[in-house]
């Protein structure tokens, strides 16, 4: 697929199916480009939907089926939305770092494939609010996803879920505790944190069928 030149070529992108549950146009909102005017379209979409498919499937997925709604906060970015954020202190990385990150359609040094989103689970957004612990959903997700990266924010407990062909399978937060919650290496990586998420719903059958 060319990158769209018209708005009917946007429409026909926006109606690529990822997934069961999500479309691309699901993920192409971005507040940066809305208000500043900034078209957030893939350069290569062939690789965007490529990237999108597999962290919709292997990830964005089981979330759903699991927990109910989820709600993408921030997801794509075009390079020139992801460098104007980045220019302008809108907590936007460099393009660089951002490459199979918010960046689906570029590869990374290794020329490997990848894609984030930032969602909000509300199922456990509520919890959230009235105390519950982030690293109970986080721990949820490590032993249940294959992942390559979270990264936890305080409002609304969202969190960047990264999908990436060589996961790296480390979590981290700003929200307190914070900084660097596991990794491979660390003594908590390979154990079972059932603990932490007692009460929670089990992986949906049909996240994994």
């Amino acid at each position: 697929m060319k990158k769209p030149k018209t708005m009917k070529a946007l429409e026909e992108l926006g109606r690529v199916r990822l997934s069961k549950s999500f479309y691309m146009r699901d993920f192409l909102y971005s507040e940066i480009a809305a208000f500043h005017g900034i078209p957030n379209i893939p350069d290569d979409p062939d690789l965007a939907i490529a990237a999108g498919e597999r962290l919709c499937e292997e990830l964005l997925e089981p979330l759903h089926a699991t927990f109910g709604r989820v709600a993408i906060r921030s997801a794509y970015r075009s390079c020139e939305v992801n460098e104007y954020g980045n220019r302008n202190g809108l907590n936007c990385g460099s393009n660089e770092a951002n490459y199979v990150h918010h960046i689906w359609d570029r590869t990374d040094g290794d020329n490997c494939m990848g894609a984030t989103a930032c969602v909000v689970v509300p199922w456990f957004a509520d919890r959230f609010e009235a105390g519950a612990d982030w690293r109970a959903l986080a721990w949820w997700v490590h032993d249940h996803l294959p992942y390559s990266t979270l990264y936890f924010f305080p409002k609304l407990a969202a969190f960047n879920i990264q999908w990436h062909e060589r996961p790296l399978r480390r979590i981290d937060s700003y929200v307190t505790p914070k900084g660097c919650l596991t990794k491979p290496g660390m003594e908590n990586h390979s154990v079972s944190h059932a603990d932490w998420y007692e009460g929670f719903p089990e992986l949906s059958p049909v996240a994994v069928s």
